[in-house]
């Protein structure tokens, strides 16, 4: 079962409501995405904790639903990361 990009989405948006949120499909399967997600709640958060903060949003399902996602995490122009 593949996971639709408005779904990735919501879940994130769910977690962490102020995101910015891209999502796109690398290979047109609805089975590999990239996901790049600004938020200032990552603000003094090294890139290992903001992207287990996305991870958790998902869920638990990487490796299920949720084949492979390339993540790339931010704050807002103008914070600190």
């Amino acid at each position: 079962m593949v996971m639709a990009a408005d779904e990735i989405e919501a879940l994130i948006r769910t977690a962490i409501p102020d995101a910015g949120i891209e999502i796109t499909d690398l290979r047109g399967d609805g089975d590999h995405y990239k996901a790049r997600v600004v938020s200032a709640s990552f603000a003094g958060l090294n890139r290992v904790k903001q992207h287990q903060a996305v991870y958790a949003a998902l869920g638990g399902r990487m490796g299920g639903e949720l084949h492979a996602l390339q993540l790339e995490t931010a704050v807002p122009s103008g914070d600190h990361e």
